[in-house]
């Protein structure tokens, strides 16, 4: 926390050496000059990755296959959705009432079935998080906003112990060799700026904004009449009124209505002692419940405050093979399956209530699907052959159900897609890419990765 006990012209000078990613505030404000002049390369379009993280099935989610053998269809059943003739698995109750609000693609495939953290970082993204390769030609910094460009909400936003399990088989901060100033802003890191800004929202402080934010509030206050800015440079003057400005509200569910927060809670819908204690992994579900609905909240305030790239990660919860450590699928769906489709649902809603349909995009997949075949134990296992893939938002085409699946359901039997569309489908929504083609300053491999594919064109 910032100190409040020295009033000296040197230790305000101290705002600059803030540090984001290992680079001082102040210089994050002279690197975001480039992002200012370049805005001719941005639409006015935010995107929210929601990482299915352990591989969502494709049967029980959008692709249920109801008239193939019982150790092939869907272990959950079907549920009709508002789009006539179209049916998701039955855990998606208020998803298929919405059906007609987003779209489905039943023929995208991220190519293998290891655990990793494709398609939000992986070769195609140069080795970086998504979102870092958005802040490289935004900015890390919004010059209209003060906001971080690319920010990333993880479990531990809402607590702290879950991290661990995240990290496991990829860093979801990498930047590649792009640069730490375009890391994603991680709330609760620990460590820099974030540290100094107290924004771990640990369970009993995420509504309480006198406990979180009490110290960013005193510093500011105390400034206002210590008189100390003057005589600073144009980017120190410009770097604590980072600080100064209203950045931290974002953060703060406190803002928003009790009765929205409670529509988008997903916390009492599997409770911990519910879950069956012979995995050693249930207390991932039970994180995963807790956390994801207030995830999908904060990502929304983000967004419409200006952040162009969020991820959200799940926690490592939909790995579903029916083992010592992880559920069946029936069972699994009920832990993972209703929670994503709560918090989905509520977030579409709030985002149709608000106007900001167009604005905010929101993808929502992990780095494989499951295998056509039920296994013995009533799971399915890893499969890289078809995955599920839901977009809704940024101006795209909704209500559409995009390609099909071969009987079984293991492989794209017309359009398929891969990572290379998905990720061409986010930068054709996030950037004028024929701009960004002509751009000066950007490295040819940036350029190449973010404008080189070709997007998902069902959607576009």
């Amino acid at each position: 926390m910032l100190s409040l006990d020295h009033h000296s012209r040197r230790n305000f000078l101290k705002v600059g050496t803030l540090g984001l990613g290992g680079l001082s505030l102040t210089d994050l404000m002279a690197l975001r000059s480039f992002g200012s002049s370049g805005n001719r390369l941005l639409k006015d379009k935010s995107v929210i990755f929601l990482f299915m993280h352990g591989g969502p099935s494709q049967f029980e989610t959008f692709d249920p296959k109801m008239d193939m053998p019982s150790d092939i269809r869907s272990a959950t059943g079907e549920i009709p959705t508002s789009i006539p003739g179209i049916t998701f698995g039955s855990t998606l109750q208020r998803l298929s009432k919405l059906a007609d609000k987003f779209s489905v693609v039943r023929s995208f495939y991220t190519g293998d079935g290891q655990h990793d953290i494709k398609p939000i970082m992986c070769r195609q993204t140069l080795g970086a998080n998504m979102g870092s390769l958005y802040s490289r030609i935004a900015g890390p910094i919004r010059p209209r906003s003060a906001m971080p460009s690319n920010v990333a909400l993880y479990p531990q936003a809402v607590d702290e112990n879950t991290m661990p399990p995240i990290l496991n088989f990829g860093d979801f901060n990498s930047s590649g060799d792009l640069g730490v100033a375009y890391s994603p802003f991680v709330p609760g890191a620990g460590s820099g700026l974030q540290a100094d800004m107290k924004l771990n929202l640990k369970p009993d402080r995420i509504d309480d904004r006198k406990s979180l934010l009490a110290g960013i509030d005193g510093w500011r206050r105390m400034i206002d009449t210590a008189g100390v800015v003057d005589g600073l440079s144009e980017f120190q003057q410009q770097a604590f009124s980072t600080l100064q400005r209203e950045v931290h509200r974002a953060f703060d569910l406190s803002h928003e209505d009790p009765r929205l927060i409670a529509r988008y809670d997903t916390a009492p819908l599997v409770p911990k002692n519910s879950i069956r204690k012979v995995w050693k992994n249930r207390e991932r579900y039970a994180d995963n419940a807790a956390s994801l609905g207030k995830l999908m909240l904060l990502a929304r305030r983000l967004c419409e405050r200006d952040v162009g790239f969020v991820t959200v990660t799940t926690n490592f919860v939909w790995d579903m093979h029916a083992d010592q450590n992880n559920a069946t699928m029936p069972e699994g769906m009920g832990y993972v399956g209703l929670p994503f489709d709560h918090a989905i649902s509520a977030f579409i809603e709030d985002v149709e209530s608000r106007g900001l349909r167009d604005k905010i995009l929101l993808v929502c997949c992990g780095e494989m699907g499951r295998t056509p075949r039920i296994n013995a134990r009533g799971g399915r296992d890893h499969w890289g052959g078809l995955a599920p893939l839901m977009v809704y938002g940024g101006g795209l085409k909704m209500g559409r159900v995009i390609g099909q699946s071969t009987r079984d359901g293991g492989e794209p039997d017309s359009n398929g897609y891969n990572i290379n569309n998905l990720m061409a489908t986010i930068m054709h929504t996030l950037l004028d890419v024929g701009e960004v083609r002509v751009a000066d300053g950007l490295p040819r491999k940036l350029v190449d990765a973010v404008a080189g594919g070709t997007p998902i064109d069902e959607l576009i």
